[in-house]
């Protein structure tokens, strides 16, 4: 079984229904587990065994159920996307100025007197040219037992437009039972016309809600200076393969990821970090694509490539959670995939009352109130307040170096009353400095610790080196984890570990000397040789300079903040005390962080877990939601839902909030959509008729489905305002 997961889009969405139903259409393909459909962004997401699961075996389904899927990938730049969509754009503001013009025509003619038959001719091909994509989606939904946005539509107008027709062809009949034979071919042509003004207005303002991609997109450098066969040359970014050595000079983009070979530079690295200061980078370090590079000139060797690339592997990771659905969106899901079919029986319903009960001429009340009905209960609205508020507000979060995963986790994040902090490398550098050694052991301890890959061992290595001392052989070598290292050196057991490796090979320690350098937040390493106790190291990590500022901003917000280390706790509260952190796990193991994760959760709190993304990732998987601070290139996204490539703690807080707002533009959104069926549907019904002979005109109703649509991607465009 070979699971894979594929976005393609979908032309011919218009609501929330359309998604449903595709979706259905989907999930009942065999070896599909799961398929999502979002309707601001035009695209389906689908889990599939690409064993038993071919493309066309997806695209037949979307087809049959009236829409397209355009599964092939085809690579165009933003030159071309943009052109495409302005061509789609102009067609549509070409037929609703044609439709209006005619429907214009064809009220101010019923007013002078234009026979019917002419009317009737302005008429046909707004009904049957501009109005035929209407029946493209209708036609096969109704053959699978379906219904969308455009059946309400498609019957809505055709009705009218039919019973215009009859009373154009044979006046006679109608006026043999008591009604004047008068058309209603304005009433189609109008509605038409006004449905698709607010699908073009829709569309504009939806372009605004994914600006953070085409921005991201647009940091891409479309050139890069490539040195092959001693020349320099200029090749197009796409031409540039992993080992090329590429030369940069000041003021211009880094093309591609990469490890710089020769000179030195200043970056500025703002545009996928976030962070506004330039970074000073020397030879070895690694840079990043689409950066400015500041001053200096030099050469490096492209690591990662096209896709690979850390702003591709953001654009991806922007793209998925825009694309994927929120809980919160399921409510609208389930109404709407009752939706239509309930507001057809409404409008059955409506022309029974009217026919029945209502003034003469009752057929004519039945079927404009039938058709009213019809038209203002589209479900756009719905479709659209949940997806266009998710873009908004991951496009913002991508801006400020914030990449949530999914719309879940963006969901989640509003609900955290408790975030539990790793020390190192998150609320620290994680790059410690060895700053007290006793006993003369530094040439044993760094021989030792060059086999470990902990951040400790880092420090007392490179503390070795620049003592220039001669490392010795060591054998037998085994890092135990949660206590420290040990080996075989000079033909001697040596053992170098915090208090719990001393009192498991029960070596006497000096107490006294290792409280009072603990008290200074410092973590201590002792050594033992064949069983004796031979001296320490202490290693001092530095506070990240947002630490303190971002710990206080989520205090003031009403969330608890834990501290959680290996640590003993003496430094572990040395630390805490300094970025007035009150409650503090200590001398927790790897594998026992996920424990204490559920323990606090078991408390009865929302919990959000904030680690480096690497060791921590069973804590990360295990909270509420995982936060994982990334680290240059390498972008802990898996076991985390949200990464904040900036690397400041101040913006644990700034998802936080970015999520508050997030949540509220949703639910001012399905506050506003469902509000305005729930109003306006009995309006249209007649229900003010018996009080106060108020009826709504099946163009007003058009007019008005098509406002509730734009005010809801207005109000998320809104968002891109917020402060976070």
């Amino acid at each position: 079984m070979a699971e894979v997961k594929k976005t393609f889009p979908i032309k011919g969405m218009h609501c929330a229904s359309c998604v449903r139903v595709i979706e259905k259409a989907l999930s009942r393909v065999e070896g599909v587990s799961a398929a999502t459909v979002n309707l601001a962004m035009e695209k389906a997401s689908v889990e599939y065994d690409s064993d038993k699961v071919a493309d066309q075996d997806l695209a037949s389904a979307v087809a049959n159920v009236g829409y397209k899927a355009e599964l092939e990938e085809v690579v165009k730049d933003e030159d071309q996307q943009k052109a495409e969509k302005q061509k789609e754009l102009n067609k549509l503001r070409n037929k609703v100025i044609f439709s209006l013009l005619l429907g214009t025509t064809v009220i101010a003619g019923a007013f002078l007197g234009l026979p019917a038959w002419m009317q009737m001719v302005l008429a046909m091909p707004v009904q049957f040219w501009v109005g035929l994509e209407f029946y493209r989606a209708t036609i096969p939904a109704l053959r699978h037992r379906t219904a969308n946005m455009d059946t309400l539509v498609a019957i809505g107008t055709s009705v009218a437009f039919a019973y215009s027709v009859f009373v154009t062809l044979f006046p006679g009949v109608v006026q043999s039972v008591g009604i004047e034979p008068m058309p209603y071919f304005d009433v189609s042509t109008v509605i038409i016309g006004l449905i698709l003004l607010g699908r073009y207005f829709e569309a504009r303002a939806k372009a605004g809600t994914s600006e953070a991609i085409k921005r991201l997109i647009g940091l891409q450098a479309k050139t890069a200076r490539v040195v092959r066969n001693g020349k320099e040359v200029d090749i197009p970014i796409l031409e540039v393969v992993v080992g090329d050595v590429i030369r940069v000079r000041p003021g211009e983009k880094i093309p591609v990821d990469g490890k710089i070979l020769e000179g030195e530079s200043s970056i500025d690295e703002s545009m996928v970090t976030g962070e506004s200061i330039p970074v000073d980078k020397v030879k070895g370090d690694m840079v990043v694509g689409a950066t400015i590079n500041k001053t200096g000139t030099f050469t490096f060797k492209a690591t990662k490539v096209g896709r690979d690339t850390l702003l591709s592997q953001i654009i991806k990771l922007v793209e998925e959670a825009q694309s994927s659905k929120a809980p919160i969106q399921r409510l609208a899901d389930l109404i709407s995939s009752y939706f239509v079919p309930v507001v057809i029986m409404l409008a059955i319903l409506t022309f029974v009352i009217w026919y029945v009960f209502g003034p003469s001429p009752t057929f004519l009340f039945a079927m404009l109130n039938m058709v009213a009905v019809l038209i203002i209960a589209c479900p756009c609205a719905m479709g659209l307040a949940t997806p266009t508020a998710v873009i908004v507000g991951t496009g913002l979060g991508a801006e400020r170096g914030i990449l949530i995963k999914d719309a879940e986790s963006l969901e989640t994040a509003h609900k955290v009353n408790a975030i539990i902090f790793d020390k190192t490398g998150t609320l620290t550098y994680g790059k410690p400095e060895v700053t007290d050694v006793t006993g003369n052991i530094l040439q044993m301890a760094a021989s030792l610790e060059k086999g470990s890959e902990h951040s400790l061992a880092e420090a007392i290595v490179k503390k070795g080196e620049e003592e220039k001392i001669k490392f010795l052989e060591v054998t037998k070598f085994k890092a135990i984890p949660g206590h420290g290292v040990e080996g075989v050196v000079g033909g001697k057991r040596v053992v170098l570990g915090n208090r719990r490796s001393m009192a498991k090979e029960k070596i006497k320690i000096n107490e006294k000397e290792i409280e009072s350098l603990e008290n200074e937040g410092k973590t201590v390493m002792m050594l033992g040789v064949e069983g004796k106790f031979k001296g320490l190291i202490a290693v001092a990590d530095t506070l990240k300079d947002s630490a303190k500022e971002g710990v206080k901003s989520l205090q003031e917000m009403g969330i608890e903040v834990v501290l959680i280390t290996g640590d003993n706790q003496r430094t572990a509260n040395a630390i805490a005390k300094q970025v007035g952190i009150k409650r503090v796990l200590a001398e927790v193991l790897p594998d026992q962080k996920e424990a204490e994760v559920r323990k606090i959760q078991a408390e009865g709190k929302v919990v959000a877990m904030v680690g480096d993304g690497i060791n921590d990732a069973p804590a990360l998987a295990a909270a509420n939601i995982g936060i994982a601070m990334g680290t240059g290139t390498d972008v802990a996204i898996e076991a985390a839902g949200i990464t904040l490539i900036n690397k400041d703690l101040r913006s644990v807080a700034s998802a936080i909030n970015l999520s508050k707002k997030t949540m509220r533009t949703i639910r001012l959104n399905l506050f506003w959509a469902f509000g305005y069926n729930i109003i306006l549907i009995p309006v249209a019904m007649g229900v003010l008729y018996p009080f106060f002979h108020l009826l709504l005109s099946p163009i007003f109703a058009s007019a008005a489905m098509a406002m509730s649509s734009i005010s809801v991607v207005s109000n998320s465009l809104l968002l891109k305002r917020a402060k976070i």
